[in-house]
């Protein structure tokens, strides 16, 4: 059983908060042990130490994982698992900067957050259009026509999930635009 249970709602846009939020944690002796979603992180005490957190949106196949992982190890990287399509390393500071990040180039850290909008994006999108849109509608307009007492409930619940899917393309589509802008100003 971990030490240490906190919740954070991140998104996977935010993976840089993520990895930030990890490495404060473990300089105030809390290392990461155990990820669930939507945001419950486990913690076991240790020495607080200036440990790295980098997140890796690689989704490597099952024959090709092991040269995956042997590749970070070569590099110092202690793998930790995978949750949601990303991989959890941590390496101890001190090392020179270029050596605490995992993407040699700017374009490679582009072609990750291209991955988690094809991966992550486009199917949240496909099923809010095929699915939440169309049961809004359908709830909203048959509300008044039904006698249904869980009509309004119906009506409230997919208002709610609409409001949820809204933000999160608003939140995950600025982030994605400004983390390409970003790299591609480095």
């Amino acid at each position: 059983m971990a030490d240490r249970v906190l919740f954070r709602f991140m998104t996977v846009t935010d993976y840089e908060e993520e990895e930030k939020f990890l490495s404060e944690q473990h300089k105030e002796g809390w290392k990461l042990c155990k990820y669930w979603l939507p945001g419950i992180y486990f913690f076991d005490k240790c020495v607080p130490e200036d440990v790295v957190y980098r997140l890796d949106f690689e989704q490597a196949e099952k024959s090709e994982k092991t040269e995956y992982l042997q590749l970070y190890n070569d590099y110092g990287w202690e793998y930790l698992f995978d949750v949601n399509g990303f991989s959890y390393f941590r390496k101890r500071a001190g090392s020179e900067e270029r050596e605490l990040e995992i993407f040699s180039d700017n374009e490679s850290r582009i072609e990750m957050v291209e991955r988690v909008f094809k991966r992550r994006m486009i199917p949240l999108l496909m099923v809010f259009f095929s699915c939440v849109m169309p049961q809004l509608v359908i709830q909203f307009l048959n509300w008044n026509e039904r006698g249904d007492p869980f009509a309004k409930g119906f009506v409230i619940f997919f208002t709610i999930l609409f409001g949820l899917y809204l933000y999160l393309f608003i939140h995950c589509g600025r982030k994605i635009r400004w983390l390409k802008r970003k790299y591609m100003k480095e």
